[in-house]
């Protein structure tokens, strides 16, 4: 299976000491990093012996990531990676406009320590170049993740981290991932100078109306896919 390929390299992070917790942090960053779509099966036989891993570690690792909404079991079928509805969808961006636009709210005086989200807009910037549409989403994910670290804060990281591997769900249903990405790649730059030049208050609505756009966008995506999935009426 393609989307395991890697995860025995992940192998090594376990340690002497693995435990479902660490499992849970590695399949995370798999379905972030859009190694498991939405709707993939997750096979404990494949994915245990990838990772060197017990049945019941990773069934607990399941349980983990069931309870963070990244994974749905269904009964005598197995678990599978979630598919979000609009609802999700919709409530996804309500926390990361409160939690990014908190951040950036609460930086304090400059300067501030860019180097991580600068790292970031190159990663686009140069996936970008390569046509490489996925990987300009993953740097997306990360540009925001770097400003969420702004913060220093670990519980925020936290909470956060997860709600960016639901994004990633998200992103999996845009058919035209270019048509998503490509237009964030000057604003992502734009939040960034901002910060550099000091005006926190400009960044902040910047990356507001960013958001904003972006909700708009996928939830039209999710919408009409919803629409189109429904039996029409009688």
């Amino acid at each position: 299976m393609a989307e395991l390929s890697g995860l025995a390299d992940d192998r090594a992070l376990l340690g002497r000491t693995s435990t479902a917790e660490r499992v849970a942090d590695i399949l995370r960053s798999r379905i972030a990093e859009g190694y498991f779509p939405p709707g993939t099966r997750l096979s404990e036989d494949s994915i245990g012996g990838a990772l060197g891993v017990s049945r019941n570690t990773l069934r607990e690792a399941f349980r983990l990531l069931t309870h963070e909404r990244l994974l749905v079991h269904e009964l005598n079928r197995g678990v599978f990676v979630r598919v979000l509805s609009v609802e999700d969808v919709q409530d996804i961006y309500r926390i990361r406009r409160l939690v990014e636009c908190a951040v950036v709210r609460g930086l304090g005086a400059p300067p501030y320590a860019l180097d991580g989200v600068a790292g970031a807009v190159q990663d686009g910037r140069k996936a970008a170049q390569e046509g490489d549409w996925a990987g300009v989403s993953t740097a997306n994910i990360h540009f925001h993740r770097e400003l969420v670290a702004l913060a220093g804060s670990a519980r925020t990281d936290e909470l956060m981290r997860s709600v960016f591997a639901e994004l990633r769900l998200a992103f999996h249903v845009m058919a035209d991932p270019r048509r998503l990405h490509e237009p964030y790649l000057a604003r992502n730059g734009q939040i960034l100078e901002t910060l550099r030049s000091g005006a926190r208050e400009q960044a902040e609505q910047l990356l507001a109306a960013y958001l904003d756009d972006s909700r708009n966008l996928v939830v039209d995506v999710y919408s009409r896919r919803v629409a189109r999935a429904e039996p029409a009426g009688d």
